[in-house]
């Protein structure tokens, strides 16, 4: 996947509002692969949205979104499993972790499918972030920083043409902000990935090539 195009797209709950400061909805926009993008933007603004639209859980949008030129409307199930598997590496903003499992699993659960990482590489990640006595404790233990940290090393256990991070620091300190921004663009550099992230106000601390208001 080289391109995620938006034409002229707006969330149905924003239908009949003026989005005239917008620099996304209803407007023409690409995110090109290896290309890094920032969306910034106040609480209730479509933030969120906007990643579930790309992911591919929510339809309830006006105008057109394409990857490479095809309607995302049009694709199929599997379809929509291999971009998920294979293009489009996603952290959303509620986690989505399994409380009942350890940090480990959670992350093993993507990593099988996918066979991306080792778990050296995965273990590495820990030590980088600070938490590597956290391996093997369940999720809902964790602190809710020490949960997007276990939730991003997930993010990374995957091929992907793109990194799509929705508020990816919200939780975390200084410090592990800017380890998380040196991990996301390492692996976006080794794949020739592009990254697209959210962010309330501009926190992240990843090199953009693109800012976005929405």
């Amino acid at each position: 996947m080289q391109k995620i195009q938006l034409l002229n797209t707006l969330p149905a709950v924003f239908a009949g509002r003026e989005e005239d400061r917008s620099e996304v909805w209803l407007r023409n926009v690409t995110f090109e692969r290896g290309k890094h993008y920032l969306i910034s933007a106040e609480s209730g603004t479509g933030k969120s949205s906007l990643c579930s639209y790309i992911y591919g859980y929510r339809i309830d949008f006006s105008g057109v979104m394409q990857f490479d030129g095809t309607d995302i409307r049009t694709l199929t199930v599997p379809q929509w499993c291999d971009v998920r598997k294979s293009h489009i590496a996603y952290l959303p903003q509620d986690l989505r972790l399994f409380p009942e499992l350890t940090a480990l699993e959670n992350i093993q659960l993507k990593n099988r499918l996918t066979g991306h990482k080792t778990e050296k590489e995965i273990v590495d990640y820990f030590e980088r972030l600070g938490i590597p006595e956290k391996v093997n404790s369940p999720v809902g233990k964790l602190s809710i920083g020490q949960q997007q940290r276990v939730a991003i090393i997930r993010t990374l256990c995957q091929p992907a043409d793109f990194i799509m991070l929705d508020e990816p620091v919200s939780h975390l300190d200084e410090t592990n902000n800017a380890i998380v921004a040196q991990m996301v663009m390492e692996e976006a550099e080794r794949q020739g990935a592009g990254i697209i992230s959210t962010s309330v106000g501009n926190n992240v601390k990843i090199t953009v090539d693109k800012e976005l208001k929405l």
